[in-house]
């Protein structure tokens, strides 16, 4: 399945979000990522629709299975970019961010080389 940066950004906030937050709603997402509250809206449509993300009667956002593993996937990519990144000299700040400018369009193949290296290191 093929899904948009701004969607594999917004499911990855949910997971993170998951991670502290035992409810996550989509004035939750729209703090942490600095978004509108309609554009959250939106986003939260699309996803539902792609059956990616359900919404519980309380508001709750909740990763479907699909969901979750593609929330794993670029949480998994972007923290491993991250390390990569400043295991090269990259300060912490700008690695996190370019990792997770990376992180959406890195193939699976350079991916798998640069992880196969960090953990190399260990």
């Amino acid at each position: 399945m093929h899904i948009q940066e701004s969607g594999e950004m917004y499911l990855e906030t949910i997971y993170l979000l998951s991670q502290t937050k035992t409810i996550v709603r989509s004035i939750d997402v729209s703090e942490y990522m600095g978004f509108s509250k309609p554009s959250v809206s939106r986003a939260v449509g699309l996803l539902r629709d792609a059956e990616l993300l359900e919404v519980d009667e309380n508001g709750s956002l909740l990763l479907t299975p699909d969901g979750l593993e593609i929330a794993k996937k670029i949480y998994a990519r972007h923290t491993i970019l991250t390390t990569f990144l400043t295991s090269i000299g990259v300060d912490e700040k700008t690695a996190a961010d370019d990792a997770c400018k990376i992180e959406h369009h890195i193939s699976d193949e350079t991916f798998e080389a640069i992880k196969k290296h960090i953990e190399a290191k260990k």
